[in-house]
Formats: structure tokens, sequence, C-alpha cells
């Protein structure tokens, strides 16, 4: 009773994708790699969602009389979604990143405490 490790090859990917993220992160004090840290983090979501919403052997939810297995189109909508708002928080994002570069001449999050306090 082996485990099938090239099956749950999509969720190999995210975790080493999600483990990356967090990595960047947590030890990256550069605003701009915290933001490319949160991108991959938020990739491997999409990526669990849409792994999770096939179903095998599964087809499109068109009815055609006959009995079939459906896979619900749902998870990849809602991805769809939130790709978008991912997008919009990631350019809200560095625009912010913009601004206190402005303001503080770098984007080191060590350095724009050190200005603060």
């Amino acid at each position: 009773m082996g485990i099938n490790i090239l099956g749950a090859f999509n969720y190999w990917v995210v975790v080493v994708l999600m483990m990356i993220g967090l990595y960047i992160v947590i030890t990256h004090n550069n605003l701009v790699k915290k933001l490319i840290g949160i991108n991959i983090f938020q990739t491997s979501i999409f990526i669990l969602f849409i792994s999770m919403g096939k179903i095998s052997g599964g087809t499109a939810p068109i009815i055609t009389g006959t009995n079939t297995v459906y896979s619900s189109p749902l998870p990849h909508v809602l991805i769809l979604t939130a790709i978008v708002v991912g997008i919009s928080t990631t350019a809200l994002g560095l625009a912010i990143v913009i601004r206190l570069y402005h303001a503080f001449g770098t984007v080191e999050d060590d350095e724009i405490q050190q200005e603060i306090e």
C-alpha cells in the first residue's frame, strides 16, 4: 500500500510554492520582495483550489440526457475573481511602496521603522 507521489503532484507544487512565498515574506526586508512573496503564496492557493475543483473523469456540466459525472465550474470561477482581486491589491501595494519610497527614500522595512522612531 504505497503512496502515489505523482498522483499528488499538484499538491506538492502547492506546498513548495506556499513555503517559498512564506519564506520570502518572513526573511526579506525589501517591501517589493515581500509583495512578490505574497503573490507566490497567493498563486499556490489558486493552484490548490483549481486542483480540488477537478473531478477525475468529470465533464462540463452540460445536460445531455445521459448519466455522467460533472466537474463543478464554481472553483474555477471563484479563482478568476480572486486573480482579479489579487492583481488589484498588488497594484495598490506597489503604489503604497512608491509613496513610501518618495517619503523615506528607501523600500527597506527596517530603515523605514528607524525613520519613524
